[in-house]
Parts: C-alpha cells; structure tokens; sequence
C-alpha cells in the first residue's frame, strides 16, 4: 500500500479547492454562489499559504498571513453578501447578467 505525505496531500487539496472556487465562478450567474466560490479560492489559498510556510521551515510565517487573510476575506465577504441584499432589494434579482444591462 502506499502512503501519501502530507505535503503531497495538501498540494492535491489546494489544486482541488482553487480548482473548485474557479469553477464556481466561472460558471455561476448568482451573486451569492460567485461570493461563495470566492470564499472556496480563498480557503485553497490560505491552505496554500499553511503548506508554503511548513515547507519553508517558517511555519509562523505562513500562519500569520493566512490569519491576515482570514480577516481581509471576512471583510470582503460581509461587505459583498450586504451589497447582495441590497442589489436585491433595489433591482429584485441577484443574477449576474441581467444586472450587467440594466442602466440607471
């Protein structure tokens, strides 16, 4: 049986998570499902910050960017689902491409 490493584990879960959050927004029209996909991005790259600071021996490092990362998507995020609401309310509709032609 082969065992994998847990490098070689977490490189495969941040190619799998990006891959993921990259499809999520590609594919979407749903404001919402766009800022949930942009949180699975993230979560791959903070997984990617955590594997860069254990295989560089800084391990501190790595984890004091991903926790800066962590606060700045927080932000991003309330900030964006509070402007889903309100695109909601104002227009009655979160999709993507009926928004990009309205004009005010």
């Amino acid at each position: 049986m082969m065992s994998l490493s847990l490098p070689l584990m977490a490189a495969v879960a941040v190619l799998g998570l990006l891959g993921i959050g990259l499809l999520g927004l590609l594919v979407t029209r749903n404001l919402i499902k766009v800022v949930v996909g942009l949180q699975v991005l993230v979560k791959g790259a903070l997984l990617a910050l955590l594997l860069a600071g254990r295989l560089s021996g800084q391990v501190q490092t790595g984890q004091t960017l991903a926790l800066t990362v962590i606060v700045a998507d927080t932000i991003v995020s309330v900030v964006a689902l509070a402007l889903a609401v309100q695109v909601r309310r104002q227009f009655g509709t979160l999709d993507l491409q009926a928004l990009s032609t309205l004009r005010r």
